[in-house]
Protein backbone atom coordinates (compact mmCIF):
# COMPACT_ATOMS: atom_id res chain seq x y z
CA UNK A 1 0.00 0.00 0.00
CA UNK A 2 1.52 3.34 -0.87
CA UNK A 3 1.38 5.90 1.68
CA UNK A 4 2.00 10.08 1.12
CA UNK A 5 5.23 11.39 2.63
CA UNK A 6 5.11 14.36 4.67
CA UNK A 7 7.73 17.14 5.89
CA UNK A 8 8.80 17.90 9.23
CA UNK A 9 7.68 21.79 10.22
CA UNK A 10 8.58 24.36 8.29
CA UNK A 11 11.80 23.00 6.15
CA UNK A 12 11.22 25.29 3.49
CA UNK A 13 10.74 28.32 5.44
CA UNK A 14 13.49 31.25 6.37
CA UNK A 15 15.11 30.42 9.99
CA UNK A 16 13.98 33.08 12.85
CA UNK A 17 16.19 36.23 13.55
CA UNK A 18 17.85 34.49 16.49
CA UNK A 19 18.78 30.57 16.99
CA UNK A 20 16.34 30.48 19.78
CA UNK A 21 12.85 31.52 18.02
CA UNK A 22 11.11 28.44 16.94
CA UNK A 23 10.72 29.12 12.70
CA UNK A 24 12.21 27.60 9.87
CA UNK A 25 14.47 24.93 9.59
CA UNK A 26 16.36 25.00 6.03
CA UNK A 27 19.39 23.52 7.04
CA UNK A 28 21.95 22.27 4.12
CA UNK A 29 19.72 24.50 1.76
CA UNK A 30 19.45 28.17 3.46
CA UNK A 31 21.31 29.75 -0.21
CA UNK A 32 18.35 28.36 -2.09
CA UNK A 33 14.99 30.72 -2.19
CA UNK A 34 11.43 29.30 -0.75
CA UNK A 35 10.78 28.28 -4.24
CA UNK A 36 14.00 26.68 -4.92
CA UNK A 37 13.59 24.79 -1.70
CA UNK A 38 10.18 23.58 -2.67
CA UNK A 39 11.07 22.57 -5.75
CA UNK A 40 14.23 20.39 -4.64
CA UNK A 41 11.33 18.56 -2.20
CA UNK A 42 8.93 18.16 -4.04
CA UNK A 43 11.47 16.20 -6.89
CA UNK A 44 13.07 14.39 -4.43
CA UNK A 45 9.57 12.65 -4.08
CA UNK A 46 7.63 14.40 -1.40
CA UNK A 47 3.89 15.13 -1.41
CA UNK A 48 3.12 17.28 1.78
CA UNK A 49 4.67 20.03 3.68
CA UNK A 50 4.70 20.07 7.66
CA UNK A 51 3.28 23.73 8.33
CA UNK A 52 2.99 24.77 4.91
CA UNK A 53 -0.56 26.34 3.83
CA UNK A 54 0.92 28.76 1.02
CA UNK A 55 -0.23 28.17 -2.52
CA UNK A 56 2.43 30.31 -4.55
CA UNK A 57 5.68 28.65 -3.99
CA UNK A 58 4.07 24.95 -4.94
CA UNK A 59 2.69 26.84 -7.91
CA UNK A 60 6.47 28.47 -8.47
CA UNK A 61 8.00 24.82 -8.02
CA UNK A 62 5.20 23.46 -10.70
CA UNK A 63 6.78 26.27 -13.34
CA UNK A 64 10.87 25.40 -12.18
CA UNK A 65 9.56 21.74 -13.28
CA UNK A 66 7.88 22.47 -16.51
CA UNK A 67 11.25 24.89 -17.39
CA UNK A 68 13.05 21.89 -16.66
CA UNK A 69 11.40 18.63 -17.86
CA UNK A 70 8.22 19.71 -19.50
CA UNK A 71 4.63 20.17 -18.97
CA UNK A 72 3.94 16.72 -19.01
CA UNK A 73 6.26 15.54 -16.91
CA UNK A 74 5.27 18.01 -14.05
CA UNK A 75 2.06 17.62 -14.43
CA UNK A 76 2.58 13.81 -13.71
CA UNK A 77 4.85 14.22 -10.67
CA UNK A 78 2.13 16.87 -9.25
CA UNK A 79 -0.73 14.23 -10.08
CA UNK A 80 1.46 11.25 -8.13
CA UNK A 81 1.00 13.23 -5.57
CA UNK A 82 -2.59 13.95 -5.04
CA UNK A 83 -3.58 10.91 -5.80
CA UNK A 84 -1.42 9.58 -2.57
CA UNK A 85 -2.81 12.27 -0.66
CA UNK A 86 -6.54 11.88 -1.93
CA UNK A 87 -6.60 7.72 -1.11
CA UNK A 88 -5.23 8.77 2.31
CA UNK A 89 -8.40 10.36 3.00
CA UNK A 90 -10.35 7.96 0.93
CA UNK A 91 -9.85 6.21 3.25
CA UNK A 92 -10.72 7.03 6.60
CA UNK A 93 -14.26 8.32 4.50
CA UNK A 94 -13.76 12.41 4.71
CA UNK A 95 -15.45 12.65 0.98
CA UNK A 96 -17.84 10.11 0.41
CA UNK A 97 -18.92 9.65 3.92
CA UNK A 98 -17.40 12.80 6.47
CA UNK A 99 -19.38 11.89 9.15
CA UNK A 100 -18.33 9.49 12.09
CA UNK A 101 -20.43 6.62 13.29
CA UNK A 102 -20.42 7.13 17.16
CA UNK A 103 -20.56 2.80 17.52
CA UNK A 104 -17.78 2.29 14.97
CA UNK A 105 -15.94 4.77 16.75
CA UNK A 106 -16.28 2.43 19.90
CA UNK A 107 -15.83 -0.22 18.38
CA UNK A 108 -11.83 0.52 16.97
CA UNK A 109 -10.79 3.66 19.55
CA UNK A 110 -12.39 2.74 22.39
CA UNK A 111 -11.84 -1.38 22.06
CA UNK A 112 -11.20 -2.98 25.47
CA UNK A 113 -8.77 -5.65 24.01
CA UNK A 114 -6.55 -2.31 22.53
CA UNK A 115 -6.64 -0.43 25.48
CA UNK A 116 -5.87 -3.74 27.48
CA UNK A 117 -2.85 -3.72 24.89
CA UNK A 118 -1.58 -0.53 25.46
CA UNK A 119 -1.92 -0.44 29.08
CA UNK A 120 -0.01 -3.52 29.32
CA UNK A 121 2.68 -1.77 27.56
CA UNK A 122 2.49 0.85 29.78
CA UNK A 123 3.26 -1.13 32.47
CA UNK A 124 6.06 -3.36 30.61
CA UNK A 125 7.84 0.00 30.26
CA UNK A 126 8.28 1.65 33.79
CA UNK A 127 11.71 0.63 35.84
CA UNK A 128 11.99 0.06 39.19
CA UNK A 129 15.56 0.89 39.95
CA UNK A 130 16.06 1.04 43.93
CA UNK A 131 14.05 -0.60 46.29
CA UNK A 132 15.97 -0.86 49.42
CA UNK A 133 14.92 -3.64 52.08
CA UNK A 134 12.49 -4.57 49.99
CA UNK A 135 10.13 -1.05 50.66
CA UNK A 136 8.08 -1.42 47.29
CA UNK A 137 5.76 -3.15 46.70
CA UNK A 138 3.83 -1.24 49.01
CA UNK A 139 0.33 -2.64 50.45
CA UNK A 140 -3.06 -1.23 49.53
CA UNK A 141 -5.07 0.81 52.10
CA UNK A 142 -1.27 2.15 53.83
CA UNK A 143 -1.96 5.88 54.24
CA UNK A 144 0.88 8.12 51.86
CA UNK A 145 2.21 11.62 52.37
CA UNK A 146 2.41 13.16 48.26
CA UNK A 147 4.19 16.37 48.26
CA UNK A 148 2.60 19.21 46.18
CA UNK A 149 5.55 20.06 43.57
CA UNK A 150 6.30 23.96 42.28
CA UNK A 151 5.74 24.45 38.42
CA UNK A 152 7.80 27.24 37.41
CA UNK A 153 6.47 29.99 34.53
CA UNK A 154 8.01 28.39 31.14
CA UNK A 155 7.89 28.84 27.30
CA UNK A 156 6.64 26.70 24.87
CA UNK A 157 8.08 26.23 21.16
CA UNK A 158 6.31 29.93 20.51
CA UNK A 159 7.33 32.02 23.00
CA UNK A 160 4.04 31.77 25.08
CA UNK A 161 5.10 31.94 28.81
CA UNK A 162 2.82 29.95 30.93
CA UNK A 163 1.62 30.75 34.84
CA UNK A 164 4.04 29.17 37.81
CA UNK A 165 1.95 27.03 40.35
CA UNK A 166 2.16 24.61 42.88
CA UNK A 167 -0.23 21.91 42.74
CA UNK A 168 -0.09 17.63 43.16
CA UNK A 169 1.76 16.04 40.23
CA UNK A 170 -0.66 13.22 40.16
CA UNK A 171 -4.63 12.54 40.44
CA UNK A 172 -5.13 12.31 44.33
CA UNK A 173 -8.81 11.26 43.65
CA UNK A 174 -6.87 8.19 41.76
CA UNK A 175 -4.31 7.54 44.56
CA UNK A 176 -7.55 7.36 47.16
CA UNK A 177 -8.21 4.39 45.34
CA UNK A 178 -5.17 2.49 46.15
CA UNK A 179 -4.14 4.00 49.43
CA UNK A 180 -5.25 6.95 52.32
CA UNK A 181 -3.75 10.06 51.44
CA UNK A 182 -2.69 12.51 54.45
CA UNK A 183 -1.19 15.91 54.10
CA UNK A 184 0.86 15.21 57.27
CA UNK A 185 3.56 13.42 57.20
CA UNK A 186 3.79 12.40 60.97
CA UNK A 187 0.57 10.58 59.64
CA UNK A 188 1.59 8.78 56.75
CA UNK A 189 3.57 5.20 56.58
CA UNK A 190 5.17 6.27 53.44
CA UNK A 191 5.92 9.28 51.42
CA UNK A 192 5.41 9.12 47.57
CA UNK A 193 7.28 11.89 45.52
CA UNK A 194 6.24 12.15 41.87
CA UNK A 195 9.21 14.51 40.01
CA UNK A 196 10.10 15.06 36.31
CA UNK A 197 13.98 14.93 35.28
CA UNK A 198 15.89 17.72 35.47
CA UNK A 199 14.73 20.25 32.29
CA UNK A 200 17.13 23.24 30.79
CA UNK A 201 14.29 25.70 30.19
CA UNK A 202 16.77 27.46 27.88
CA UNK A 203 17.25 24.36 25.76
CA UNK A 204 20.80 25.15 25.38
CA UNK A 205 20.32 28.41 24.00
CA UNK A 206 20.15 31.67 26.13
CA UNK A 207 19.49 34.69 23.88
CA UNK A 208 20.66 36.96 27.24
CA UNK A 209 23.91 35.25 26.88
CA UNK A 210 24.75 36.39 23.35
CA UNK A 211 23.47 40.10 23.95
CA UNK A 212 26.12 40.09 26.62
CA UNK A 213 28.52 39.50 24.09
CA UNK A 214 28.97 35.30 24.38
CA UNK A 215 28.27 33.01 21.86
CA UNK A 216 24.68 32.15 23.10
CA UNK A 217 25.14 28.59 23.64
CA UNK A 218 24.97 26.90 27.53
CA UNK A 219 24.82 23.83 28.62
CA UNK A 220 21.77 21.43 28.80
CA UNK A 221 22.11 20.34 32.22
CA UNK A 222 21.10 16.57 33.55
CA UNK A 223 20.94 17.42 37.36
CA UNK A 224 18.74 19.63 39.54
CA UNK A 225 21.57 21.67 41.19
CA UNK A 226 23.28 24.74 39.08
CA UNK A 227 25.72 23.30 36.78
CA UNK A 228 29.15 25.08 35.60
CA UNK A 229 30.46 23.48 32.27
CA UNK A 230 34.40 23.71 33.41
CA UNK A 231 35.28 20.35 31.81
CA UNK A 232 33.14 20.78 28.15
CA UNK A 233 35.02 21.26 25.23
CA UNK A 234 37.47 24.25 24.56
CA UNK A 235 36.01 23.85 20.49
CA UNK A 236 32.41 22.85 19.88
CA UNK A 237 32.77 19.94 17.39
CA UNK A 238 29.76 22.43 15.33
CA UNK A 239 30.39 25.98 14.87
CA UNK A 240 27.65 29.04 15.23
CA UNK A 241 24.46 29.29 12.55
CA UNK A 242 25.53 30.29 9.08
CA UNK A 243 23.10 32.36 8.36
CA UNK A 244 21.26 33.81 11.48
CA UNK A 245 25.08 34.50 13.41
CA UNK A 246 27.73 33.86 11.22
CA UNK A 247 30.47 35.32 12.77
CA UNK A 248 29.91 32.67 15.86
CA UNK A 249 32.29 29.90 14.82
CA UNK A 250 32.37 27.93 17.84
CA UNK A 251 29.51 26.85 20.47
CA UNK A 252 31.33 25.68 23.15
CA UNK A 253 29.41 26.56 26.37
CA UNK A 254 32.82 26.16 28.59
CA UNK A 255 32.62 27.69 32.65
CA UNK A 256 29.34 28.64 32.03
CA UNK A 257 26.54 28.29 34.75
CA UNK A 258 22.83 27.02 34.25
CA UNK A 259 20.77 26.03 36.67
CA UNK A 260 17.51 22.90 35.71
CA UNK A 261 14.26 25.00 35.64
CA UNK A 262 12.69 22.41 37.77
CA UNK A 263 15.48 22.49 40.40
CA UNK A 264 12.76 22.33 42.89
CA UNK A 265 12.33 18.98 42.84
CA UNK A 266 15.78 17.95 44.47
CA UNK A 267 14.31 20.64 47.06
CA UNK A 268 11.65 18.34 47.26
CA UNK A 269 12.87 15.24 47.84
CA UNK A 270 15.05 16.23 50.28
CA UNK A 271 12.45 18.32 52.20
CA UNK A 272 9.88 14.91 51.74
CA UNK A 273 12.91 12.47 53.21
CA UNK A 274 12.85 14.94 56.44
CA UNK A 275 9.76 15.35 57.06
CA UNK A 276 9.20 11.34 56.63
CA UNK A 277 11.72 10.80 59.95
CA UNK A 278 13.01 7.94 58.77
CA UNK A 279 9.59 6.16 57.33
CA UNK A 280 9.82 5.03 53.60
CA UNK A 281 10.60 7.52 50.74
CA UNK A 282 9.85 6.44 47.03
CA UNK A 283 10.30 8.60 44.12
CA UNK A 284 9.00 8.06 40.90
CA UNK A 285 10.48 10.18 37.88
CA UNK A 286 9.15 11.18 34.74
CA UNK A 287 12.19 10.86 32.52
CA UNK A 288 12.68 12.70 29.46
CA UNK A 289 15.89 11.91 29.02
CA UNK A 290 19.08 10.48 31.29
CA UNK A 291 19.75 12.30 34.21
CA UNK A 292 21.53 12.24 37.20
CA UNK A 293 20.84 10.27 40.18
CA UNK A 294 23.96 11.14 43.22
CA UNK A 295 22.07 14.39 44.02
CA UNK A 296 19.43 12.27 46.05
CA UNK A 297 19.32 8.76 45.51
CA UNK A 298 21.57 7.74 48.50
CA UNK A 299 18.66 9.65 50.63
CA UNK A 300 15.41 7.65 49.68
CA UNK A 301 14.31 4.18 49.70
CA UNK A 302 13.35 3.30 46.49
CA UNK A 303 13.07 4.76 43.05
CA UNK A 304 10.40 3.95 40.15
CA UNK A 305 11.12 5.31 36.37
CA UNK A 306 8.78 6.06 34.04
CA UNK A 307 8.61 8.00 30.31
CA UNK A 308 5.26 9.37 30.60
CA UNK A 309 2.85 6.37 31.62
CA UNK A 310 -0.54 6.85 33.52
CA UNK A 311 -1.10 7.73 36.92
CA UNK A 312 -2.34 4.00 37.12
CA UNK A 313 0.45 2.17 35.90
CA UNK A 314 2.56 3.70 38.67
CA UNK A 315 0.17 2.84 41.15
CA UNK A 316 -0.61 -0.77 39.75
CA UNK A 317 3.17 -1.55 39.90
CA UNK A 318 3.55 0.64 43.41
CA UNK A 319 1.02 -1.48 44.89
CA UNK A 320 2.05 -4.68 43.73
CA UNK A 321 -0.75 -5.75 41.56
CA UNK A 322 1.30 -5.76 38.53
CA UNK A 323 5.39 -6.63 38.92
CA UNK A 324 7.77 -4.09 37.32
CA UNK A 325 9.78 -5.54 34.48
CA UNK A 326 11.40 -2.40 32.73
CA UNK A 327 14.95 -2.08 31.96
CA UNK A 328 16.89 0.96 30.87
CA UNK A 329 16.85 1.69 27.42
CA UNK A 330 19.56 4.12 28.11
CA UNK A 331 23.00 4.57 30.61
CA UNK A 332 22.49 6.86 33.52
CA UNK A 333 25.43 8.96 34.17
CA UNK A 334 27.52 9.05 37.14
CA UNK A 335 27.98 12.43 36.94
CA UNK A 336 28.23 15.64 34.54
CA UNK A 337 31.94 15.37 34.18
CA UNK A 338 31.23 11.68 33.11
CA UNK A 339 28.51 13.73 30.25
CA UNK A 340 30.94 16.05 29.12
CA UNK A 341 33.85 13.45 28.44
CA UNK A 342 31.82 11.20 26.67
CA UNK A 343 32.30 10.45 23.24
CA UNK A 344 28.88 11.17 20.70
CA UNK A 345 30.07 7.70 18.30
CA UNK A 346 30.85 5.64 20.45
CA UNK A 347 27.86 4.05 22.69
CA UNK A 348 27.67 2.97 26.33
CA UNK A 349 31.27 4.49 26.52
CA UNK A 350 30.07 6.41 30.21
CA UNK A 351 30.49 5.64 33.84
CA UNK A 352 27.54 4.99 35.28
CA UNK A 353 25.52 5.86 38.79
CA UNK A 354 26.59 2.97 41.00
CA UNK A 355 23.81 3.90 44.03
CA UNK A 356 23.71 3.05 47.82
CA UNK A 357 22.64 -1.21 47.47
CA UNK A 358 25.91 -1.27 45.15
CA UNK A 359 23.44 -1.69 41.93
CA UNK A 360 25.00 0.15 38.65
CA UNK A 361 22.20 2.39 36.39
CA UNK A 362 23.59 1.09 33.10
CA UNK A 363 22.05 0.49 30.05
CA UNK A 364 19.76 -2.68 30.18
CA UNK A 365 19.11 -2.59 33.89
CA UNK A 366 15.85 -3.25 36.40
CA UNK A 367 14.92 -4.83 39.40
CA UNK A 368 11.62 -7.20 40.05
CA UNK A 369 10.23 -7.80 43.47
CA UNK A 370 13.17 -10.57 43.38
CA UNK A 371 16.03 -8.52 43.06
CA UNK A 372 18.27 -7.42 39.22
CA UNK A 373 16.35 -8.60 36.58
CA UNK A 374 18.43 -11.09 34.21
CA UNK A 375 16.45 -12.72 31.64
CA UNK A 376 16.20 -13.14 27.60
CA UNK A 377 16.73 -9.92 26.75
CA UNK A 378 20.23 -8.56 28.95
CA UNK A 379 21.47 -11.81 26.85
CA UNK A 380 20.62 -10.65 23.52
CA UNK A 381 21.91 -6.63 24.28
CA UNK A 382 24.84 -8.57 26.62
CA UNK A 383 23.74 -6.80 29.57
CA UNK A 384 24.13 -8.31 33.05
Amino acid sequence: MEYPVCTDWLITANEGPTPDIFAGKPWGAEVLSINERHYKVIMAGVDQFGGNNEMKPILSAYQMGVSEYGEKFMRARFETSAVRLLKNIFRVGLFENAYIDPAESKRIVGNTEFMKTGFQAQLKSVVLLKNTSSVLPVAKNKTVFIPKIYYPAAKDWWGNLSAPKFDYPIDINLVKRYYTVTEDPAKADFSLVFVSSPHSADGGYDLNDRKSGGNGYVPITLQYNTYTASTARTQSIAAGDPVIDPSIKNRSYQDKTVTAYNTMDLRTILDTKAAMKGKPVIVVVNASKPMIFNEFEKEVNGIVLHFGVSGQAILDILSGAVEPSGLLPVQMPADMLTVEKQYEDIPFDMKCHTDADGNIYDFGYGLNWKGKISDQRNAKYHTQ
